[in-house]
């Protein structure tokens, strides 16, 4: 599983003009899972999110989880997070999961989010989407497990 994470303060998705998610302050997420991945790198991962200090405190220090500020996640996938680029000039994908098995995973990974009482837009799997975000710092951070 592979994660991208960007604090922001304001992002959204769209489909053909259509917004499907929007978020003010938070983070900007994007997901993309392999065949291996578990339940417990779901549960690993979304609680790792949850508590990750990348917010600033009154001193300007990042020491504020996104609860702590009650931000939002704005939670979109993205299987060319799994790009092998090692040989010729065309991305190859095959170490991106199963779309079925990958489409599970993402509904679990954002239902173990919701489990921390953030509030979680999403994009739509497997769409063609537009992100709109403005990265707050910027802050981004790839985690891979």
């Amino acid at each position: 599983m592979k994660v991208v994470i960007q604090r922001v303060s304001q992002a959204k998705v769209s489909v053909d003009n259509e917004v499907l998610g929007q978020i003010d302050q938070g983070l900007c997420l994007l997901v993309a899972f392999a065949d291996e991945d578990t339940d417990e790198t779901i549960k690993y991962m979304a609680h790792k999110i949850a508590n990750m200090r990348i917010f600033s405190d009154p001193d300007d220090k990042m020491n504020l989880s996104i609860q702590d500020v009650n931000g939002k996640i704005l939670s979109i996938s993205q299987f060319t997070l799994y790009a092998d680029t090692k040989h010729g000039n065309r991305p190859s994908f095959t170490g991106a999961g199963n779309f079925a098995d990958s489409n599970k995973k993402y509904q679990q990974f954002n239902e173990e989010l919701a489990t921390y009482d953030l509030a979680v837009e999403t994009g739509e799997f497997g769409a063609d989407m537009q992100v709109d975000l403005t990265n707050d710092g910027p802050v981004t951070i790839l985690m891979e497990r």
